[in-house]
């Protein structure tokens, strides 16, 4: 089974927790319609897949982990929801179907984004509530998200994107530092937070972040590379939107072979990280960091 595979058939295991995770919650019908609408509608799961593995390598509850797992999807689906918006990015196509605020309107599209962020914290806190997890644990995990997910991480990496959009010679490091809050710190924080929640040691915690980090800057990356080299249909948005904007990429300032060789050493990087493991998540979780780089090959 490939990399692509394996990891398809774990964003299956996410994804049926994820169809019944806003039911039964009071949700007024069109708000969960569209909450449900990009939270449903397809995409890798990279993330709580990520928050599994690492508590699956480090000896944790998988299951009980799983609330905690599908709050990051939730929370990445709102930052898409957003980034999509006419004030922000404008686009008008998500994961090949219509932008949530083209399906539906732009203040429900708001609310939606701002709902999803919110039953995030709900589902983080399921973790001990309802499945039993230390409280300590899932308080630590908590924090780690909350603060990657907010304005010093991935909310102040859309403000600082938009201030370079149109920005000509934007230093390498800046837009390394930029990604490392809008994207990366995403992925890291799903790294450690399966770490913590695992129980892990303080190494195994630091493993866990460095190899977030890492991956999070390939994957970045790669996604722009991939916004230059390849289509639409492919990507389910609009190829070389990025250009179209402005946007200050790795391509744009590395050339396309430079930053594909930039991003396999971040991969490089990443997979050091394992040494201390063996097994099954070990092989899963190497395999899915040379399968971000695989892409563009």
């Amino acid at each position: 089974m490939t990399a692509k595979e394996k990891l398809a058939e774990r964003a299956t295991e996410v994804e049926s927790y994820l169809q019944s995770c806003l039911r039964d919650r009071g949700i007024p019908e069109r708000l969960l319609a569209s909450m449900e609408y990009s939270l449903l509608a397809g995409g890798k799961r990279f993330r709580p897949v990520l928050t599994l593995s690492w508590a699956t390598m480090l000896g944790g509850d998988r299951d009980a982990v799983m609330p905690f797992a599908a709050s990051l999807e939730c929370i990445h689906t709102y930052s898409l929801i957003h980034d999509d918006l006419p004030a922000m990015d404008d686009d008008d196509l998500r994961r090949g179907k219509p932008s949530n605020h083209k399906q539906f309107d732009e203040a429900t599209a708001i609310l939606a984004g701002d709902g999803l962020l919110t039953e995030a914290f709900g589902l983080m806190s399921a973790a001990s509530i309802v499945k039993g997890l230390p409280a300590d644990r899932v308080l630590r995990a908590i924090h780690v998200l909350a603060t990657a997910a907010g304005s010093g991480g991935m909310v102040g990496g859309q403000v600082v994107d938009m201030q370079f959009t149109g920005r000509n010679g934007v230093p390498l490091e800046e837009l390394r530092t930029m990604h490392a809050m809008k994207t990366g710190a995403l992925i890291t924080a799903a790294c450690q937070c399966g770490a913590i929640l695992a129980g892990g040691t303080d190494r195994d915690i630091d493993n866990a972040r460095e190899f977030g980090k890492s991956i999070g800057v390939a994957f970045q990356i790669v996604d722009d590379v991939l916004d230059v080299v390849s289509d639409t249909d492919t990507l389910g948005k609009p190829a070389g939107s990025d250009v179209a904007m402005g946007k200050s990429t790795y391509p744009a300032l590395l050339g396309l072979e430079k930053s594909k060789e930039l991003a396999s050493q971040h991969i490089d990087d990443a997979i050091k990280r394992l040494d201390d493991y063996s097994g099954d998540e070990k092989q899963f979780l190497t395999e899915m960091a040379r399968y971000i780089v695989d892409r563009v090959y």
